[in-house]
């Protein structure tokens, strides 16, 4: 088993950060998708109130409840500040989207015990996965 069908098969509750309520937007549709899959999603975007049906929070030290995986749906100059908060937080996983490419917040999220995928899209794993089951 791989990392990322660990952490899909072992999370329930994934804070989105970066996510947008544009139904147009890579984050709107991953999050939309793993809401279909019984994944539960937490937003965090500073700029919503709410996006599909949930609080929105401003970062992830708001959220008031424990996390097991943060996919992260920023630019990779802003990976390291969300690596750190997710540590902070003691989330159990980063999933940094496609595109998302940071060795050496890798190494630190590793180094705090988390586990970490990176440049990979959490839908198209889950589709691999559902597809092998």
């Amino acid at each position: 088993m791989d990392l990322a069908e660990i952490i899909l098969k072992t999370s329930q509750v994934v804070a989105v950060v970066g996510l947008s309520s544009n139904p147009d937007r890579p984050s709107f549709e991953v999050a939309s998708y793993l809401r279909e899959e019984r994944y539960k999603i937490i937003p965090v975007n500073p700029l919503e109130k709410e996006i599909l049906g949930e609080p929105c929070y401003p970062n992830l030290s708001s959220i008031n409840e424990p996390v097991d995986v943060v996919n992260i749906f920023r630019r990779p100059e802003n990976v390291p500040a969300v690596v750190k908060e997710a540590i902070k937080i003691g989330a159990k996983a980063i999933w940094m989207q496609e595109g998302a490419i940071n060795e050496e917040e890798v190494a630190r999220a590793n180094e705090a015990g988390m586990m970490v995928i990176m440049d990979r899209c959490m839908l198209k794993e889950h589709l691999k996965l559902k597809r092998r089951i």
